[in-house]
């Protein structure tokens, strides 16, 4: 337990006033930390100080707990991706709504990701972080409990509420309590890398519970762990006194908060999200009129909120995300790069697996053995990338990343079905996760400095927003281009091995794309990004 010496409270805005900042900034070589308005005798150290002084192994602890949950919570969505088709045989879910315990959780997180990140700025980020876990801890176990289709996909919709929780207080924590420079980096990457990482984990592991103990088991474990991650956290997180001001913590949420703004968005995601999960179940859908409503009318919001924000911004009131911020051509390009990234490196886990089990024939315990290096080499990279961060400039490790990734698709485009594993698919998995687990720490340092400190967990919210985008996006195009191929190929029985592979060869060369899309846009963006998260003085 930290001693009295040892300062826990971490100060997010202070008498001083409040934050500004210049998020181009991180284009000119290094990040820096905000400056204050009202005192300028005030140094901005002085103002975040506190939220830099957690002992070492303190910081391991906070560290690992917060990375731990989301690797927990990211672990059953890896699972739900391999045991599906078991869960559905278990639950009788029927055909239409096989898709929904996945897309679910992405609707109902995404929805909710940038109003909890708003409400843990002003609540403090661990008692929204400590909410957010128990909740986890309890619809997992609920989730493994289902006794229908429906019960499963109701009990994933409000794991995705407790992650959305989660995750932006997870940041926000991590950007206030670690000292700048290297135990900040191997956070981010630490926390980076659990959400991929905790995926891989589940389709590896889940194709051995599915072989032995039954898909129930995962979650049941994972809830477990969950609910011991909560205990912990209540004792190693730090606490965090999120402002100097005698306001009522409820009137601070009435008047500090953009709900107007946060509704608009959570509207204009989730509307997009909900097309999205019904057209990777149906691609036909899209030609409904209803859905066509839909997302007419969630892409029509985007305007809405940039206009709301203006006006929010003229009158001087709370703006949600303010509009400047995409002006910063580093901040918009990762974020762009980060969406496409994400996607890829989910769809080359789901279509790796498709190809080993629905053309190659090997089981599920089979396809998860020879994703096993994508496990290994994304943790690899992970740390190698929180280490050596600082060190080289953000431009060369980002796009070297995101080159050499344009491999992974490439290989698997070009694959007969008849070569041995070692002979192509070994190095495709090899490559998958490089560019992915490389943004992700970057990403977190570039976003985490285009912020103040005060809204770190807006921060967080933003940055696991364009992730989980980029995961559904990503997931729903490779579903219509994969399914569309193998209805048009000239091959009579649409499921067997070979009208399969023809689908699953369209949408790696798909990922192709993507990746050279973003080596692309990074290369535009971020040609003036030099390192990033270097200590500050």
């Amino acid at each position: 337990m930290a001693t009295q010496t040892e300062t826990e409270l971490v100060v997010l805005s202070s008498a001083a006033g409040p934050a500004l900042y210049d998020p181009s900034a991180i284009l000119n070589g290094s990040l820096r930390t905000p400056t204050l308005a009202g005192n300028d005798h005030v140094e901005p150290t002085q103002a975040y100080t506190a939220a830099r002084t957690l002992p070492k192994g303190r910081s391991i602890i906070v560290i690992t707990q917060l990375s731990c949950i989301n690797l927990v919570s990211s672990f059953t969505n890896g699972l739900l991706t391999v045991a599906l088709p078991a869960m559905a045989a278990d639950l009788s879910l029927k055909p239409n709504l096989l898709v929904w315990p996945a897309s679910v959780y992405y609707l109902t997180s995404g929805a909710c990701l940038l109003t909890a990140g708003a409400v843990a700025d002003v609540l403090g980020p661990r008692i929204i972080n400590l909410i957010g876990c128990f909740l986890l801890a309890c619809f997992m176990l609920a989730s493994g409990l289902s006794r229908t289709g429906i019960e499963l996909i109701m009990f994933r919709a409000m794991q995705g509420i407790a992650s959305a929780l989660v995750m932006p207080s997870a940041m926000s924590i991590l950007s206030t309590s670690l000292e700048d420079g290297k135990p900040r980096n191997i956070g981010f990457a630490c926390a980076g890398m659990s959400q991929p990482l905790g995926f891989s984990f589940g389709l590896v592991f889940g194709g051995v519970l599915i072989q032995t103990v039954g898909w129930r088991v995962g979650f049941y474990v994972a809830s477990a762990l969950a609910f011991a991650l909560f205990v912990i956290g209540i004792w190693a997180l730090p606490k965090v006194d999120v402002a100097e001001t005698q306001t009522p913590k409820i009137k601070r949420l009435a008047t500090e908060i953009d709900w107007v703004g946060a509704g608009i968005a959570s509207g204009s995601i989730s509307i997009f999200s909900y097309v999205l999960a019904v057209m990777s179940g149906d691609v036909d859908s899209i030609g409904k009129a209803s859905n066509i409503v839909l997302l007419c009318l969630s892409i029509a919001l985007v305007p809405t909120f940039i206009i709301w924000v203006k006006v929010q911004e003229k009158r001087g009131k709370p703006a949600l995300i303010p509009n400047k911020i995409w002006k910063n051509m580093a901040f918009s390009c990762v974020c762009v790069m980060v969406l496409l990234a994400n996607a890829v490196a989910n769809c080359m886990e789901l279509f790796s697996s498709l190809f080993f089990q629905e053309v190659q024939g090997t089981t599920a315990l089979g396809a998860s053995l020879r994703m096993l290096p994508n496990l290994l080499m994304g943790a690899f990279i992970n740390v190698i990338t929180g280490i050596l961060v600082d060190k080289i400039p953000a431009t060369y490790a980002v796009l070297g990343a995101s080159s050499l990734n344009i491999g992974a698709p490439l290989l698997m485009a070009l694959i007969n079905p008849h070569w041995p594993y070692w002979y192509d698919a070994f190095f495709a998995q090899i490559l998958s996760p490089v560019s992915a687990d490389v943004l992700f720490t970057v990403g977190l340092l570039i976003v985490s400095a285009s912020f103040p400190a005060h809204t770190q967990g807006l921060a967080g919210a933003i940055f696991n927003t364009v992730t989980q985008l980029g995961a559904s996006i990503g997931l729903t195009l490779l579903s219509v281009i994969s399914t569309s191929v193998t209805e048009d190929s000239g091959i009579t029985d649409k499921g067997s091995p070979k009208a399969l592979f023809e689908g699953y060869k369209a949408a790696f060369w798909a990922l192709v794309g993507m990746t050279t899309a973003a080596v692309i846009v990074g290369g535009i963006g971020l040609r003036k990004l030099g390192k990033v998260g270097e200590k500050r003085d």
